[in-house]
């Protein structure tokens, strides 16, 4: 495998440490980013050589491009990105505060564009690189009362991916968007999983499901985080890298019965959906 220099955010933990452990094993050069350098440098572990910890706000652009000045300045070019910072959100849509909301796609989305809006002039100086971002099987199916607002987070950021990967083919950079289903890390724990400052008792619904993926999804799920970063290290490799790219069995099952359920919409109102031409 050629060797490569990534750009990792919200690499502290769960999915993101474990591509930062396997790239560095790998050896490739890390640039890897946190909140908290100090907890990202002890749990990456990794030679000085072929790692960088970066701390890093993603709200704050002067602050990001700092970060990739950093990475060029230490490892001469950036590869391959990955946004991968975010947080999960769990709440019924009446319960969930304008703020709560806001906070929400102001890091999961807002976050991730400010990262590609800074990192692209490095990519199209170098006419090569690879975006990749990380959103979720819920991205592209939303039906999990209580994650409305955390889907539709994800599901921008299927929509910017698809548009990017467009833009920016003729600079030679590829753009692969991620949907994880169930990955055992850290994030249906309390410090990446956000609830309502103020639930209300009527979304029983809700709190349900809360309490399913807090007590009996959390620390069971099938997917191993580290055959996950295995897979996104492959498709860094392939010139056809896929623009879609599910991870999981259960992301499969799941995107597959999204489709199924779309194709047969489609097919029962097709005459009446399709007849609005002007005659």
């Amino acid at each position: 495998m050629t060797k490569q220099v990534w750009f990792v955010t919200g690499a502290s933990k769960g999915l993101g440490l474990a591509l930062v452990k396997k790239l560095i094993t790998a050896g490739h050069q890390v640039a890897a980013t946190s909140r908290n350098v100090q907890e990202l440098t002890k749990a990456a572990a990794a030679p000085p050589d072929r790692f960088l910890a970066l701390g890093m706000d993603l709200t704050n652009e002067k602050n990001i491009a700092q970060a990739i000045k950093q990475t060029v300045d230490r490892f001469g070019r950036i590869d391959v990105v990955v946004n991968n910072a975010g947080y999960g959100l769990v709440g019924g849509l009446e319960e969930l505060s304008d703020a709560e909301t806001r906070a929400n796609f102001e890091t999961n989305v807002f976050g991730a564009l400010n990262v590609i809006r800074q990192v692209l002039p490095q990519l199209r100086k170098q006419q090569s690189g690879h975006i990749f971002n990380i959103a979720s099987i819920g991205g592209f199916t939303g039906g999990f009362p209580g994650f409305g607002i955390y889907c539709a987070t994800k599901f921008a950021m299927h929509g910017f991916s698809e548009a990017l990967a467009v833009e920016a083919k003729p600079f030679g950079i590829k753009v692969t968007v991620v949907s994880p289903g169930y990955f055992r890390t850290n994030f249906l724990e309390s410090s990446s999983l956000r609830v309502p400052a103020k639930p209300m008792e009527e979304y029983k619904l809700v709190r349900e499901m809360q309490s399913l993926h807090e007590n009996n999804y959390n620390g069971n799920q099938m997917g191993d985080p580290d055959k996950a970063a295995k897979v996104m290290m492959e498709v860094a490799t392939r010139q056809d890298a896929p623009v879609h790219l599910f991870l999981g069995a259960d992301a499969y099952d799941m995107a597959a019965k999204q489709i199924d359920t779309i194709q047969k919409e489609l097919a029962a109102l097709k005459d009446l959906a399709t007849a609005t031409a002007f005659n």
